[in-house]
This record gives C-alpha cells, sequence and structure tokens, in this order.
C-alpha cells in the first residue's frame, strides 16, 4: 500500500514534476552539483561535541541518509554510500584554499540552480520544492531510482510509481 509518506508515493509525486526529457537531463547535472556545493559549503564548519568535532557535511548527510533508509533500507544504504563520497569530496575541495571552498561551493550551487530553472522552464512547470519542501531530499533518490529503472533494475517500484 502507498502511503504519503511511501517511497513509491514520493518518487511518483516528483516525477509529477519531471516528464519532460530535457528537464530530467538538467537535473542529472544540477543535483549533483547543488548536493557537492552544499557538501563542500558544510565541510569546514564544526559542530562540537565532547572530545570532538563533527563536520556540519557530515551531520547533513547523516540526517538526509536517516530519511532514506526510513523510506526504503536497500536504497537508503545506496544513498547514504552515495552521500559519503559526497561528504568526503566536499572536504577534499574544502580542504584545498579558502578560495576553492567558499568559490567552489558558491559556484557549483548557482550553476546546479540554473541547471535545475532551465529544466523546469523545459518542463513549463514550477519545481517541485515550491509545493513540497521534501522535494530537496527525493530529487537526488529519483535521480539514483531513475537510473536504476533504465538498467532494468526495481521493476515492482518502477510500476507502482507508474501507476500513482
Amino acid at each position: 500500500m502507498t502511503t504519503e509518506n511511501g517511497l513509491a508515493w514520493q518518487l511518483a509525486k516528483y516525477r509529477d514534476y519531471h516528464h519532460d526529457h530535457r528537464n530530467v537531463l538538467t537535473h542529472v547535472v544540477g543535483i549533483p552539483l547543488i548536493v557537492l556545493s552544499i557538501t563542500t559549503l558544510l565541510a569546514p564548519w564544526q559542530l562540537p561535541l565532547p572530545g570532538t568535532a563533527v563536520p556540519l557535511s557530515l551531520v547533513a548527510a547523516v540526517l538526509a541518509a536517516g530519511w532514506y533508509l526510513s523510506l526504503d533500507l536497500k536504497l537508503g544504504l545506496l544513498m547514504t554510500a552515495l552521500l559519503a563520497l559526497f561528504v568526503v569530496a566536499g572536504a577534499q575541495i574544502a580542504s584545498i584554499s579558502t578560495a576553492a571552498w567558499l568559490g567552489g561551493g558558491i559556484a557549483m550551487f548557482v550553476v546546479g540552480w540554473v541547471f535545475q530553472l532551465v529544466g523546469h522552464k523545459f518542463e513549463g512547470r514550477k519545481p517541485a520544492f515550491v509545493d513540497d519542501l521534501r522535494s530537496f531530499l527525493v530529487g537526488p533518490l529519483f535521480l539514483v531510482v531513475e537510473g536504476l529503472f533504465a538498467l532494468g533494475l526495481m521493476k515492482g517500484l518502477r510500476r507502482e510509481v507508474e501507476t500513482r
């Protein structure tokens, strides 16, 4: 059964905003740039904990991973691994220099959003986050799931999303 908070429901709702293949292609570029920009920009900031400090990029990734895991264990584990790669990449960029951290992070963020907005111009529809802030988390998951669908995987989930 599909619930409002369920995986298929979230993906189907997001897909409603992403039918034009040009829009989806712009998201393939834009969403990873935005995620990398966020992990880059948050990397130097630390959450002080007793005896240690944790990068805010890791805190954000753990919170996002928890949400993905609550939707589906296998996809959640895949998203957790991908987020870990983005956290490591963001930390590497941030460690180069202040210019790489700030300039690179802001540039990736702006370019990523330009891609998103151009895609929605093709779509002729506003971005999904205007109606539901959860779409900020659903977007990366949508890309991963669409990639899995393209590989012929997760056929049951695909049917469920398509019949919504």
